[in-house]
């Protein structure tokens, strides 16, 4: 296979300029850091937030038992950190080497690495290589049933990028693969996956297909015409409707998650925080603004770091 030279500039690609790759990073460097989305850490955030999430709720159920380990918690939470940006870097960039001939066809994506030349697919796949390593290192230092249970989402990880060809809401195996953090606070703590972790889990999943809709919005028409599938699609003029429900459902299963780990007023009141923070974005949703799509969608991290303030209150507190 014939792959394009890379070019001797890295431009930035349209809806991440002015960065501090841009700024800072090595111009040798910059077209490897934008492969892995570094220019773009709201991804990280959104995929380290529920690991945090579930880490701070099963502290919760530790101080029930009346042992809690603030101090590992802590470490633990350290490593998912660099964990979850090895590996969305890594699943950003399997995503690009899948998906290099469609990102050339969309307005969004087609200054990207690969389909600019700016990286080869090989070097793509060599630093795809690299990348899986860091994680397996975090993956090595973890107890042996979270190893497991880190594991078990690989397969999600590895199909993802082609659901969009498959299935018209390939956001719900996105969710199912980037909620999975909501598992492993319970799974190295614990070493058990009780009811709050699935409940969590399962509420991350709707929360990510949601936000993740919103996102898909910016290139629904460029999607039309290439042929793949996506819930912005789907979905349409009727979106508003269907976030309000998913984003409701997550909200209630995250209510459940909270009421059976014996959360406490701290951690209800961040959950009514994230809830009006939700609705906002209800409110102010234009499908048919892109700027505002992309804004709407980075605000999720602040609507997750609150949650996360009122669990880890909670937790500290009990």
């Amino acid at each position: 296979m014939t792959t394009a030279a890379p070019s001797p500039v890295a431009p930035a690609p349209a809806d991440s300029a002015g960065n501090w790759v841009d700024r800072y990073a090595p111009a040798a460097l910059r077209p490897f850091l934008r492969l892995a989305r570094a220019d773009r850490p709201i991804g990280s955030w959104l995929l380290l937030i529920p690991c945090w999430w579930s880490l701070a709720l099963a502290l919760r159920v530790q101080a029930e038992s009346g042992v809690a380990a603030y101090g590992q918690a802590a470490a633990w939470a350290g490593l998912f950190a660099l964990g979850a940006v090895a590996m969305r870097g890594a699943g950003c960039t399997w995503n690009d080497i899948l998906d290099r001939d469609i990102d050339g066809r969309v307005e969004r994506t087609r200054s990207r690495p690969l389909p600019s030349g700016q990286v080869t697919l090989t070097g793509a796949v060599l630093f795809l290589a690299l990348q899986c390593l860091v994680g397996l290192v975090v993956l090595l230092c973890l107890p042996g049933f979270a190893i497991g249970v880190a594991l078990s989402s690989l397969g999600l990880v590895v199909v993802y990028p082609l659901m969009k060809r498959v299935i018209w809401i390939p956001q719900l195996v996105l969710g199912l693969a980037f909620s999975w953090g909501a598992l492993m606070g319970f799974a190295v703590l614990l070493q058990a996956l009780p009811a709050p972790a699935l409940l969590l889990y399962a509420g991350a999943v709707l929360w990510v297909v949601g936000y993740d809709t919103i996102y898909a919005h910016q290139d629904r028409e460029d999607d039309a015409i290439v042929g793949v599938k996506s819930s912005a699609l789907l979905f349409a003029g009727d979106t508003s409707k269907w976030l309000a429900g998913l984003y409701g459902a997550a909200v209630v299963l995250f209510g459940l998650a909270l009421a059976s780990a014996g959360a406490g007023p701290l951690a209800w009141g961040g959950l009514g925080i994230f809830t009006v923070q939700l609705c906002t974005q209800l409110w102010r949703l234009d499908i048919d603004d892109r700027a505002l799509c992309l804004r709407l969608f980075r605000s999720n991290r602040d609507a997750g770091l609150i949650l996360l303030a009122g669990l880890l209150a909670d937790a500290l507190l009990a």
